[in-house]
């Protein structure tokens, strides 16, 4: 058994979503595909794919074989354009994901130069606020803010970014700068539905407490916050990068600095440390300078 061909088919089964389609997709034919997956699933003594008359679906076994064949088939590909000019400039498709407004703000200009200079290289940007699995969601590289729970992913540091109460310069003269959190309860505070909770989290003597805060309006969008804070409604607490430009233009003020919780780092995450694409190596590289340049600017 050719076991190189042999992976090809089951991750092309996997990324087409049928034998049909795999066998459309490598040229070959449908009998000679599933013969291909029966031998391979033999050889190994797992199943690969759950099959019905109707879908097929990868295993908890199959996915993480899957994996491994898409690792082992880059790296064979990476040698073998190691030989040619194609590893000069790297190519393909390059699937990248980040926090929709730190993606906004700085990871699409990012990427719009990497392709740029790159113009070989097909990259999709998916900004999307919520945790995403890398490996189950085919995505080569992800930006993300906050603390790492996959231990899988190699992780590389970009910065920290800070969580900050803010005011406008005439709200604070109008109610006085707050000495302690807990001088909160007696403000209006611009609320985000999409935070922590019904609390905002401080820090005093290295111990955590939440303060209860209240207001008569709230948002599902960071940007409506911001822009209420601007107009003198209240307090509102931020990821530092989110309100950095109205802070560099003084029009929105910090306080309660020394109550803010830990930085929170940015890191760039991908599978694994070694066999990876060109693209994907460029491409860590690009982001890595790309972004070391904004996070001083982003309230550390």
């Amino acid at each position: 058994m050719d076991k190189l061909k042999a992976m090809q088919t089951v991750v092309s089964i996997a990324d087409e979503g049928s034998l049909t389609a795999a066998a459309a997709a490598l040229d070959s034919s449908p009998p000679a595909v599933v013969r291909t997956l029966a031998a391979l699933e033999a050889h190994l003594g797992v199943r690969l794919f759950n099959r019905t008359t109707r879908r097929i679906s990868l295993t908890e076994e199959g996915r993480h074989y899957i994996e491994s064949c898409r690792q082992l088939l880059a790296a064979v590909k990476d040698a073998e354009s190691a030989l040619t000019t194609d590893a000069v400039e790297p190519s393909g498709q390059l699937t990248i994901t980040a926090p929709v407004l730190f993606g906004q703000i700085y990871v699409a200009p990012a990427v719009t130069r990497f392709v740029q200079q790159y113009s070989k290289v097909r990259v999709n940007l998916m900004l999307l606020d919520r945790v995403v699995n890398l490996l189950e969601e085919n995505i080569d590289v992800g930006i993300r803010i906050g603390a790492l729970e996959d231990s899988s992913l190699v992780a590389q540091p970009l910065g920290s970014v800070r969580r900050m109460v803010v005011a406008s310069p005439d709200y604070l003269s109008r109610l006085g700068v707050p000495e302690h959190p807990r001088d909160l309860l007696k403000a209006n505070c611009v609320k985000f539905s999409g935070g922590m909770g019904p609390g905002w989290i401080f820090y005093e003597g290295g111990r955590q407490f939440s303060v209860p805060v209240t207001g008569n309006i709230e948002f599902n969008q960071v940007a409506p916050v911001a822009d209420a804070c601007l107009a003198g409604l209240g307090f509102g607490m931020f990821i530092s990068y989110q309100v950095a430009h109205h802070i560099e233009k003084k029009r929105l003020q910090i306080v309660l600095e020394p109550f803010e919780p830990p930085p929170q780092p940015i890191h760039v995450i991908y599978p694994h440390a070694r066999l990876l694409p060109a693209r994907t190596k460029v491409f860590i590289a690009w982001i890595k300078e790309e972004l070391k340049d904004c996070t001083p600017n982003l309230g550390e």
